[in-house]
């Protein structure tokens, strides 16, 4: 039994610090939202280049690649943050 309430004991411990603060989620949701607007964007763009040809069809799929690496490297920046946040936090 002694074993049993030491592991859940520190499952607990393991899950309560896996949980982000409110500040941090803030911050990434955030990041993550401007993300999703830019993926927006880019789906905007693939649609549109559905409906053209040649040069202006790859500018825009182009156009549309460049938004989709945005929006990753806007997640990424907000990861980071979050993780800057999180630091700060601890201290």
């Amino acid at each position: 039994m002694k074993t049993f309430v030491s592991v859940l004991g520190l499952a607990s411990l393991i899950a309560l610090a896996a949980c982000d603060s409110k500040q941090e989620n803030k911050v990434e949701n955030a990041y993550e939202n401007q993300a999703d607007a830019i993926d927006n964007q880019a789906d905007n763009m693939e649609a549109m280049a559905d409906n053209l040809s040649g040069n202006a069809e790859n500018a825009a799929e182009n156009a549309a690649d460049a938004l989709e690496n945005k929006a990753d490297a806007t997640r990424e920046a907000g990861e980071r943050a979050a993780d800057a946040v999180e630091k700060t936090e601890k201290h």
